[in-house]
């Protein structure tokens, strides 16, 4: 061996063979780390989808992510550490169906995406809507003999809207949270809010209503 190659192979020996240890032991390591898999339950996260557009389909789409990697990762694995997210740029009005790939899956390293179910979703787009609809006030309870609801203001009259345009334009009203007269016999004012049943329509103000039931004795049974 020529004296080059012996200064060649010779040079920082000690930091090659302790290299070369680590090497070994953290392949050793991994060998050693038998793979495990498991599914997660995601929901898909919905990004940049334009200001003017709702989406008009009740059911939220979710995925199950089945994940391969070492046993460690999978045992330290959190549900929050695994999500699907697609982007919106661009989506119109109309119905649409949308691949879910690997490319949209964010997992920790070291884990393999191996299947996606569903692989597919649809959802359904409209227009966002504002208006305003009038306060329908639900009032319950056994009125006191005699007397009976004269008349039932709300303060405010009417509350506004959002949501996709299809379904804001069916709503007719906005109702209270139920309010108890029982017994009353004059005025009475209460504070609820205001609701839409339908679960894709809010109410965008954050402010309670008023209301004021106001009781009226019946003609003709008054004290004798």
């Amino acid at each position: 061996m020529s004296d080059s190659l012996q200064r060649a192979v010779f040079h920082n020996l000690g930091l090659k063979v302790t290299a070369l240890a680590l090497a070994v032991g953290l392949w050793l390591a991994v060998a050693r780390d038998p793979v495990a898999e498991v599914a997660v339950d995601t929901p898909v996260e919905i990004r940049n989808l334009p200001q003017d557009l709702e989406i008009s389909s009740e059911i939220v789409p979710k995925a199950q992510i089945r994940l391969r990697g070492p046993e460690r990762i999978i045992h330290q694995l959190q549900s929050s550490d695994v999500y699907a997210a697609i982007e919106f740029n661009g989506a119109r009005p109309g119905e649409r169906t949308f691949d879910l790939t690997v490319q949209q899956i964010h997992q920790p390293a070291g884990l393999e995406v191996v299947q996606i179910v569903p692989s597919q979703f649809h959802l359904t787009f409209d227009v966002r809507l504002t208006r305003e609809v009038p306060v329908q006030p639900r009032v319950i309870g056994s009125f006191a003999q005699g007397y009976h609801i004269g008349r039932v203001v709300t303060d405010p009259a009417t509350v506004t809207i959002s949501g996709p345009k299809g379904r804001v334009e069916a709503v007719e009203a906005a109702t209270t949270e139920p309010v108890d007269v029982s017994g009353a016999m004059n005025r009475m004012t209460f504070v609820r809010h205001a609701y839409v049943s339908d679960p894709l329509v809010q109410v965008t103000q954050a402010a309670p209503v008023r209301i004021t039931v106001i009781m009226e004795q019946a003609s003709g049974s008054g004290a004798h």
